[in-house]
């Protein structure tokens, strides 16, 4: 299982002391959540930070989130500002296949987002088109949430339904809850508060990854 730290729990007046110490502990992505203080209650960074993170850690993969209403005006800006992964929510009013099929031209991986009341059901016609579903387990906008049990199901039922790319899970993730995530299908952990706050985000890292 592969982690993505999620800098909404870094220091934002230390972000680059604190990605380099995500870096050495051993991560594989760095999750950047988008918010337009519209599709989500809160507003945070814009395609400049994604730009100046790739610049200063160009190996690290940049796991983008628009937690946006119009990320169709947005996808070719962050996709040329270094996002390794773009992912979009399921439930903004656009074409949700087109929009990831766009993200896909561009070479980009194609992430498909959704909130705990969007069923695994819902987004069936999608799946083919994503090469990645964000399962968010507790609702978008701000960090340090608790963890929603419930959201185990979907990503088992994901599972069940034949998908077989990449399954993310965004809030509340944990040391404790981890391997259970992992039982139910999950590929890619993020964690904000509980890595940037770890006392050893390098054991913990490395204890995730042998999951």
């Amino acid at each position: 299982m592969m982690v993505s730290p999620s800098i909404l729990a870094a220091d934002m007046l230390n972000m680059e002391r604190d990605v380099q110490r995500m870096v050495d502990a051993g991560a594989d992505w760095l999750h950047v959540d988008i918010m337009d203080a519209h599709f989500v209650p809160n507003l945070s960074y814009s395609p400049a930070l994604v730009a100046a993170l790739h610049k200063r850690f160009p190996a690290l993969p940049l796991d983008v989130h628009l937690m946006m209403d119009n990320p169709e005006k947005y996808i070719g800006v962050f996709c040329d500002a270094g996002a390794a992964v773009l992912t979009i929510h399921a439930e903004i009013g656009a074409d949700v296949a087109a929009l990831l099929e766009e993200i896909r031209s561009r070479g980009v991986k194609a992430g498909l987002s959704v909130k705990p009341g969007t069923s695994a059901q819902a987004i069936a016609h999608l799946l083919p088109h994503a090469d990645m579903v964000l399962v968010m387990t507790v609702e978008p906008g701000f960090g340090g949430q608790k963890f929603n049990a419930a959201m185990l199901d979907k990503l088992a039922e994901l599972r069940r339904m034949g998908y077989a790319g990449l399954l993310e899970a965004d809030g509340g993730v944990s040391m404790a809850n981890a391997a259970t995530l992992r039982a139910h299908g999950l590929d890619v952990a993020v964690m904000g508060t509980a890595m940037f706050q770890s006392a050893d985000p390098a054991e913990d890292m490395a204890a995730i990854h042998a999951m």
